[in-house]
This record gives C-alpha cells, structure tokens and sequence, in this order.
C-alpha cells in the first residue's frame, strides 16, 4: 500500500488486485482515491448495480463500503500480517439518501492503535477495536454512519474447528 501512496498509476494497480482478491466486493467498483500514513479514502460510484429500488445507493452498499474502508484502515495502520482481523458485529445509521456517488474517509490515530490493540494484545488472545465510519455523497451531504466493531488477534492465537 505504501507504493500507491503517492502514485496514482499504482493506486490503479492496487484497485485492481483488491477486486480479484475480495471477489464479494468487485462488482461495487470501490476506488481508493487516496491513501494517507493512517488511513484511506474509498468513493463508491452511483451505478445501476450499487442502486436500490429508488434510485438511491443502497443500504448494503453503503454497509459494505463502510466495512471494507475501516478493515483498510485497520490493515493500513498495523502494517503487518500477523494479525487475524475480522468483523464482530456492524451498526449502520442511515441519514439521507444517496443520489450520486459516495466517499468515506477513515484515519486511525497511531496512539490508540498501540494502547487499545498492540500493547493489549501482548497480554491477552484477542481485543475488540471499534470504528466509526462517516459517508458523505460528493455534494457533501452525510449519507451514513457505520459503526464497525473488528475483533483482533495474533495468527498463533486463532484456533479452528477440526
């Protein structure tokens, strides 16, 4: 992520690798518009495919957008992939309807990373990480509020049904 950083050509490739590898989420067309040292800024595109019933964007869609900006987010910050990271549980709150495309911008402070999950983690198997995800439509108008609880563990701790 650090290379398309600052290179729109490379931000392109990683739009493209991240639609292959999270099948569920290609037909969206999400794009990372930007990638700052804390966090992204995903927009959603007011397509057929991302509209519901009244020509609004969709609430899932919406829900989606706001799940996969803060998972960025949380794998943008650690920087590693020795943690297991998966969603407990979303809380959305829907503001106004969506008419034309969507973006969501996330940042996560570095001191809360290390005091509520890094130095946590060293004493327990897993900790609970809440985000709050703001989505506004292109005129600035607030959209929805995702409330995205991620739980977080070390791979040796993740134990699996046989």
């Amino acid at each position: 992520m650090d290379d398309a950083m600052n290179s729109s050509f490379k931000r392109r490739i990683l739009n493209f690798v991240l639609g292959r590898a999270i099948p569920f989420n290609a037909p969206h067309h999400f794009k990372v518009e930007e990638i700052f040292t804390d966090g992204v800024r995903i927009s959603l595109p007011y397509k057929r495919v991302n509209k519901n019933h009244l020509n609004g964007i969709h609430a899932c869609a919406l829900a989606t957008l706001s799940e996969y900006a803060s998972g960025l987010t949380l794998m943008r910050i650690l920087r590693s992939a020795d943690y297991r990271i998966i969603m407990k549980d979303l809380k959305m709150t829907y503001h106004y309807q969506a008419k034309e495309g969507v973006k969501v911008e996330m940042r996560v402070n570095e001191k809360a990373v290390s005091d509520l999950i890094l130095k946590p983690l060293e004493k327990t198997d897993a900790v609970f990480f809440p985000m709050i995800a703001e989505v506004y439509d292109f005129s600035g108008n607030h959209i929805s509020t995702g409330e995205i609880n991620w739980q977080l563990k070390k791979w040796d701790k993740v134990k699996t049904k046989a």
